[in-house]
């Protein structure tokens, strides 16, 4: 077929023209999807190795969550939390009990589930542990990437993220991601909490040495500072448990979710913390129109009983290990590190090679879709539905890229 008779040519063009260019998509134009698959305007069929920065780990139309969202859609959308709505408590409690802990507090993108974060570590500061007014500081790693508001690009260390944004919020303190020395010096008497990711996703699925984690929560413990685990790209599912910290043992004070908490069907966020920690929040002091609105819960709370069942978890664990063992393969040949933890995996390409804008291109003209990052990375995020042949599939096209 030709340019003039195919649509994606056109489809390119016209996005080009009418959107700020504040992202540099692959040139595919998707109009439908089910599992772990995407057929464009042209009917071509692609695996899906991103799942939408993990917003799809149940795959595209969960026929359990798209009746969830259909039956609703029904009968009730938005009340705003001026009211309660017949579907709220059960998310909030069925959520709670999933992380193990007292409340949920509703909101609805990742960036807004930080920033939540953030407001009620710095209360929690002034009222429970005594800092003196203004003074609070949270440490955070090099590297994270936790939203693209003004106070959260404050303090990325990605340029691109945070060039020409600033008068830039203060109150933070960045050290190294991985030194648990630097993290512990950084803490003095005004720190309130530290915010993490468990692994570092946008960085290229960054997982922290070995009794890093633990080493965080015992240092938070002792110097009555909060623990804050940014869990929304790796919690629910994506790292072959229900929380990455889970991989170490770890119980954060307070998790941090969105992206496959709205099942890829509405975008829906929260904090999960005790009551001794989102207990300092009243009446007024925050809110948000939509968090927490019944089209929302109605389908967070079918992702909760999925997840509860534990069978996403396994499967994330089980096929992982097929994924790893694939991706490994290849080191030595056009791979120079591979970082796998669950379905989620971090591959540096030898830069001599190619890009992993590149690398994407080349492996989109194969039928899989994935994401670069940072030069010659790129990572891999598929369905949690996926199977053995089609991460198979997905590796062959991998190594066929790389061999030229």
């Amino acid at each position: 077929m030709v340019d003039d008779i195919l649509r994606t040519p056109g489809a390119v063009r016209d996005a080009e023209r009418w959107t700020a260019h504040n992202y540099h998509p692959l040139p595919v134009v998707i109009s439908s999807a089910e599992g772990a698959w995407l057929t464009d305007v042209d009917g071509r069929r692609y695996l899906d190795c991103l799942a939408g920065y993990s917003a799809l780990n149940f795959g595209h139309r969960h026929p359990q969550l798209i009746a969830a969202a259909h039956a609703q859609l029904d009968r009730l959308t938005l009340t705003s939390r001026a009211f309660i709505h017949d579907q709220f408590a059960d998310f909030c409690r069925e959520l709670a009990e999933l992380c193990g802990k007292d409340l949920v507090l509703p909101m609805n993108t990742g960036a807004e589930a930080v920033e939540t974060g953030i407001k009620v570590a710095r209360k929690w500061g002034y009222q429970v542990k005594g800092v003196a007014p203004g003074q609070a500081n949270i440490v955070v790693a090099e590297g994270n990437f936790h939203g693209r508001t003004t106070t959260i690009v404050s303090f990325s260390t990605d340029e691109d993220a945070r060039a020409d944004f600033g008068p830039y919020t203060p109150g933070f303190t960045v050290v190294p991601y991985g030194d648990l020395d630097a993290l512990t010096a950084a803490i003095d008497e005004n720190t309130v909490a530290v915010l993490l990711e468990p692994i570092q996703g946008e960085q290229g699925v960054v997982v922290p040495p070995e009794g890093y984690l633990p080493g965080v929560r015992q240092v938070c413990t002792e110097r009555d500072v909060l623990f804050i685990a940014d869990e929304i790209q790796s919690g629910l599912g994506r790292t072959g448990a229900t929380f990455a910290c889970d991989h170490e043992g770890v119980v954060p004070d307070m998790y941090l979710l969105g992206k496959a908490l709205g099942g890829g069907i509405v975008p829906v966020s929260a904090v999960a913390a005790n009551a001794d920690v989102l207990g300092v929040l009243k009446p007024g002091q925050h809110g948000s129109t939509f968090g927490g609105n019944p089209l929302a819960c109605a389908v967070a709370v079918e992702v909760v009983r999925l997840l509860a069942t534990g069978e996403f978890q396994r499967r994330s664990a089980e096929l992982g290990e097929r994924l790893r063992a694939g991706l490994e393969g290849l080191v030595g040949k056009g791979l120079v590190g591979v970082r796998v933890r669950g379905l989620w995996a971090g591959l540096d390409i030898d830069p001599a090679l190619m890009s992993g804008r590149e690398a994407c291109e080349r492996l989109a003209a194969r039928g899989v879709l994935a994401k670069d990052t940072h030069g010659s990375t790129i990572r891999l995020a598929p369905p949690l539905v996926i199977t053995e042949e089609e991460i198979d599939l997905a590796v062959t096209a991998l190594a066929e890229v790389l061999a030229g």
